[in-house]
């Protein structure tokens, strides 16, 4: 959509207002509104003005001023507005250079996408993630000096089978470990699913499948892989749908990867592969399908794991989902198929699905910088024909003590990332894609989640400890 495609969609509509969103470091997505009428084509050139010193981990008050620059290409009418809206993505820019900001994702996913073509290896990275979420009834938590807690409330979860409820306890739920695919009554979020699918399908994003996952009150929702930014971009209206339409039905959605204690997490799988000149650079006969290439890719991002782990895995209750026994991919291998690898190759009918697909990031990252970072850890590989090894073909999970030390782990806390990616960041600042200003204001900014969490005493302290 071009600016006249926009300027007639907001006269043809009716369009009150225009929402600027863009995403911060963390992944949120902010916005700012303004009335449509002043919307024209020197308003796209010359872009809006805005106080950047107050989103976190951003510059301070003393150089606050930035540019909110609107991508046309993006503009979409608001499903949930009341009045109507016109939402656009936007990128941040410096007002001195025109430049993207240094600090800003989208930006750093640009200059990740120009990176690749200045490389030769490809002229195109998609990418296809999968994340997964929960749909609750109602939450409830607090922190302070009188104690802590968090409460859950799920009809469908097995601890609901007791409760007398208004109309009856219907009886049909998952068990734990046991929501994978079950049709009503025991999946009870098909309606709402629905809702959503239809709402991005209406939004412009195509969607392949949905259905109910693994976990009590965990959903899933597969949309089509697409180039890194509008992948990214689409990425970010599926989380501000979820998170809506589950509003809208008197319920609660949630990205965070393990909400739920004994039960599984939530990853965001993300498929990855490289084109050049029309052609799938992964496509080949080194392994299960896989170029050379491919496997050079997988190599990197195995070599560069525990780094990319503070990324794509950015949050301290990232690494309560990343332990052994509940599906999750903590050992650093690839395989084909085998699912308990952090690597996996699809099987596909066709070299034009060839691709790789890493299984350890959530859907707490933030996509812009996750995929980015993915992308720069496997063109390393490639650039450095860093091989992996031999596949992995028995299952990870469930290996003798003797072989199991042998395989290397992804992180095991956050903190341990952010030392990791203190270390390893090299290449990430090839091309000037990510800034090493950026790395250490994104580590400070996640070193105050990990401190806030070291200095909260647990509930389950007070189990292990408070009778001793």
């Amino acid at each position: 959509m071009a600016v006249a495609d926009v300027l007639k969609l907001i006269q043809e509509n009716d369009i009150k207002f225009v929402d600027l969103r863009f995403t911060d470091t963390r992944g949120k997505e902010q916005h700012t509104t303004v009335p449509s009428h002043v919307v024209d084509e020197a308003w796209f050139e010359h872009g809006h003005a805005f106080d950047g010193s107050s989103i976190a981990g951003w510059k301070g008050i003393q150089a606050s001023d930035m540019l909110l620059m609107p991508d046309a290409s993006t503009a979409k009418i608001d499903p949930f507005y009341d009045e109507p809206t016109v939402f656009i993505t936007c990128d941040v820019v410096e007002p001195a250079d025109g430049k993207g900001y240094d600090r800003d994702p989208r930006s750093i996913a640009k200059r990740a996408e120009a990176y690749l073509k200045t490389t030769g290896l490809g002229d195109t990275a998609f990418f296809g993630p999968e994340p997964e979420f929960f749909i609750f009834d109602g939450i409830t938590w607090n922190v302070d000096m009188s104690g802590c807690f968090v409460k859950i409330k799920l009809d469908e979860a097995p601890w609901a089978s007791a409760i007398d409820m208004e109309g009856g306890n219907p009886g049909h739920r998952p068990a734990v470990k046991g929501g994978y695919v079950p049709v009503a009554p025991v999946d009870s979020a098909q309606d709402i699913r629905a809702t959503m699918v239809q709402i991005l399908e209406e939004l412009g994003i195509p969607v392949e499948v949905f259905h109910h996952e693994v976990a009590i009150g965990q959903n899933e929702i597969g949309t089509k892989f697409s180039t890194l930014v509008q992948r990214a971009d689409w990425t970010q209206i599926l989380k501000y749908v979820v998170h809506n339409v589950a509003h809208q039905y008197g319920k609660t959605a949630t990205f965070m990867p393990k909400p739920i204690v004994g039960d599984n997490g939530s990853g965001m799988h993300v498929h990855q592969s490289i084109w050049k000149d029309g052609k799938n650079t992964f496509a080949g006969n080194a392994y299960a399908g896989l170029s050379e290439t491919a496997l050079y890719y997988i190599g990197g991002i195995i070599k560069h794991a525990k780094a990319l782990n503070a990324i794509t895995n950015p949050g301290t209750n990232s690494y309560k989902r990343l332990v052994p026994h509940y599906e999750a991919p903590v050992k650093l291998a690839y395989s084909a198929r085998n699912r308990s690898a952090s690597i996996r190759i699809p099987h596909v009918a066709s070299d034009k699905g060839r691709r790789i697909e890493a299984r350890f990031p959530d859907p707490l990252a933030n996509p812009y910088l996750c995929f980015s970072a993915l992308l720069m850890a496997g063109l390393d590989g490639i650039q450095n024909k860093i091989h992996p090894g031999d596949p992995a073909d028995k299952n990870l999970y469930d290996l003798p003590p003797e072989e199991d030390k042998l395989i290397p782990t992804v992180c095991a806390s956050l903190e341990e990332a952010l030392t990791a990616l203190d270390a390893d960041r090299e290449f990430l600042t090839r091309g000037g894609v990510f800034s090493n200003d950026f790395i250490d204001a994104y580590i400070d900014l996640k070193m105050g989640e990990v401190n806030r969490l070291r200095m909260t005493t647990h509930p389950a302290e007070f189990d292990m400890y408070y009778s001793l």
